[in-house]
This record gives structure tokens, C-alpha cells and sequence, in this order.
């Protein structure tokens, strides 16, 4: 079997400690690993395959003899050091937003779209969590009847702002139970016992970049630039795993059974139904999290709209929201023959 030499951008955050993860739980091909991060995080250790790897600092020469590199550092270093990594002759798997809605670069969730990553010219974006979650719910059912209009609020965890936004919440649910006053510092507000708009800018249409993303990427992802779809997005105290509210209604006359949409999601690679009205048991972020699959459940037909059906789902917003999908678009693309377009 062929190896590759990998490198990781921004090794020591949340989603670059699970990419390291899952190199070796899913055995991939790593015929070398190189960690980089800050100068802050530089000469930190961790642990991969039984040794200890010494994190590197992120500089313009540290891609030489990379094959794959995976970011996850933010947006301005992918910026700075992604075509730094193709010029060095890397593919790219950025996971900041630099590059998503660039029309030379595809914006890919394997399980819909795989046929765009072999259109990639040295980088493959992958998309925002939230708008992974909502889709890998919606692709399956846009198989049975074409989706006319989608509305989705966002539940959105703590992980989603880094392992600096995990630890605040679990601080500050301490300090609350304790009485003591609550001082945020990586939200502008109080996480804890608390949900409020997500922390990212609002526009003059009263959107804010979150939403945006959920709106653009989703006609992106799915070839369909006319595909209605609006978004209000929350960050609620939960420390991962993001869960989202869908309304999904579909043209006029079209709308599929309920069973033909449970078989659907049932059978979708990467979708797990979680839908007993007996017990009342359906998506919660505590069981998506450290889970691969989205969950999928709380299917019923809106009684307002003869059109739409009602959904809700829960996805871990490190793994498939993130981490996973970016090494499933690695692993799709040593499958179809490393192509470069």
C-alpha cells in the first residue's frame, strides 16, 4: 500500500488533536507525520502510533516532501501558508473558511458530493460544521423529492469556539454552582446555564457569518445556487456536538411518507436514525458526541405546510463536523488515484 507524508496545521487545537486521532484509529497510510502549530505550541510533545511527536512551529519551508496537509489554524494562516503547502506540492485539506465559497476550490462532504474533489487545484475546502450536520439530514431526502425551501435553527455546542470554549464552559458552570461571578472570556457572554446569537459578525441583512455560511455553502455543496434556505444560529451550553431544528419542505406534491424518509436516512452512509416516539428518544448531543455518525430523528409531517416535514439531528461538531470529514476527503482521494485536476 502506498504512504503518504502528512502534516497537520494547528496540531494542537481541538479539531488538530482529533485529525491526530483519527490518523491512527483508522490506520491511515502515514508514511510521516509533521505537527505544526504556533511558536507558543512549538516543542510540545504527542503521542502517535506508540511515539512521541515533537510539534514544530508553522513556517514557509515546513511543507517541503508533504503530501497532504491538513489545516486547522483559522482562517489568515490558511491564507498565508495554504499555497505555500501547493506550491510545495501538498493537496491541502483546509478546514477554515478561507477558501469555501472560492469557485476554484470544492467545498466537499464525501458522502454527497465526492465528485468534486477530483476538480481541486491543490485545495479542497471543508465546509462549515453546522452546514455539514444539516446536510448529511438533507441529502438523503433530497434523493426522494426535490427540496424547495429549508429552515434550520442551530443549537450550537461550546466546541465549536475551541478546547479554550469547552474548558470556559465547564469553569463557568462551576462558578455558577459556587456562586461565584461569571467572567467571560472567550464568548462575549456568560456560556453557562445561558445560549445566546453566535459570536460571529451580523450583517446589514441582520444575518450573522454563521448563517451565511449555512445559507451559501448548502446551495454550494448541492449544485443547486437557487435552493432556499434560512438560518438562525445559537450557541447553547453544551460541550460538543452541535444539534439543529429542520424544516424541510419539499415542491409542491412531492412530499415523501415518513417511512420512505426513514428507510432513506436508515440507509445513508453516515446517518444514524434515532427516531422512537415510544420512548420519546430521539438526537441528543450527549450520545452524538465522540460518535462518527449524525444523528437523525423527531420525524414528523408539519401540520402547517402539506409540503414540509419537521426533523432534528445532533452531529459531532470535532468529528464529522470537522476532523472525520476532513480524513474522509483524504481517504476519497487516495481511492480515486491521488487525481489532480
Amino acid at each position: 500500500m502506498k504512504t503518504y507524508h502528512v502534516a497537520i496545521v494547528g496540531a494542537t487545537g481541538a479539531v488538530g488533536t482529533e485529525l491526530l486521532r483519527l490518523l491512527e484509529v483508522r490506520e491511515f497510510p502515514v508514511a510521516s507525520l509533521r505537527l505544526l502549530a504556533s511558536e507558543r505550541s512549538a516543542g510540545r510533545t504527542l503521542p502517535f502510533r506508540g511515539q512521541s511527536l515533537v510539534v514544530e512551529r508553522l513556517d514557509a519551508n515546513a511543507f517541503e516532501n508533504v503530501d497532504i496537509a491538513f489545516f486547522s489554524a483559522g482562517a489568515s494562516r490558511s491564507r498565508e501558508f495554504a499555497p505555500l503547502a501547493v506550491r510545495a506540492g501538498a493537496l491541502v485539506i483546509d478546514n477554515s473558511s478561507a477558501f469555501r465559497m472560492d469557485p476554484a476550490v470544492p467545498l466537499v462532504v464525501p458522502e454527497i458530493n465526492p465528485e468534486d474533489i477530483c476538480l481541486h487545484k491543490g485545495i479542497i475546502a471543508n465546509p462549515n460544521c453546522s452546514t455539514i450536520i444539516m446536510l448529511m439530514a438533507l441529502a438523503p431526502l433530497r434523493k426522494l423529492a426535490p427540496i424547495h425551501r429549508v429552515v434550520v435553527s442551530t443549537y450550537q455546542a461550546a466546541s465549536g469556539a475551541g478546547a479554550q470554549a469547552m474548558a470556559e464552559l465547564i469553569e463557568q458552570t462551576g462558578d455558577v454552582l459556587r456562586e461565584k461571578p461569571i467572567v467571560p472570556r472567550v464568548f462575549p457572554y456568560p456560556i453557562a446555564f445561558n445560549l445566546f446569537c453566535h459570536n460571529t459578525k451580523i450583517d446589514e441583512t441582520g444575518y450573522n457569518e454563521e448563517e451565511r455560511k449555512m445559507i451559501f455553502e448548502s446551495r454550494k455543496i448541492l449544485h443547486d445556487p437557487h435552493l432556499k434556505v434560512t438560518a438562525t444560529c445559537v450557541r447553547v451550553p453544551v460541550v460538543r456536538a452541535h444539534s439543529e431544528s429542520i424544516n424541510v419542505e419539499f415542491a409542491p406534491g412531492t412530499r415523501p411518507s415518513l417511512e420512505e424518509a426513514r428507510k432513506a436516512l436508515e440507509t445513508f452512509p453516515g446517518v444514524a436514525l434515532v427516531d422512537n416516539r415510544e420512548a420519546n428518544h430521539f438526537p441528543m448531543p450527549i450520545e452524538a458526541s465522540g460518535r462518527d455518525e449524525v444523528l437523525v430523528g423527531r420525524l414528523r409531517y408539519d401540520l402547517s405546510n402539506e409540503n414540509a416535514i419537521d426533523l432534528f439531528v445532533s452531529g459531532d461538531q470535532i468529528l464529522k463536523g470537522a476532523a472525520l470529514n476532513a480524513i474522509q476527503i483524504a481517504e476519497r482521494w487516495i481511492k480515486e488515484g491521488s487525481k489532480h485536476a
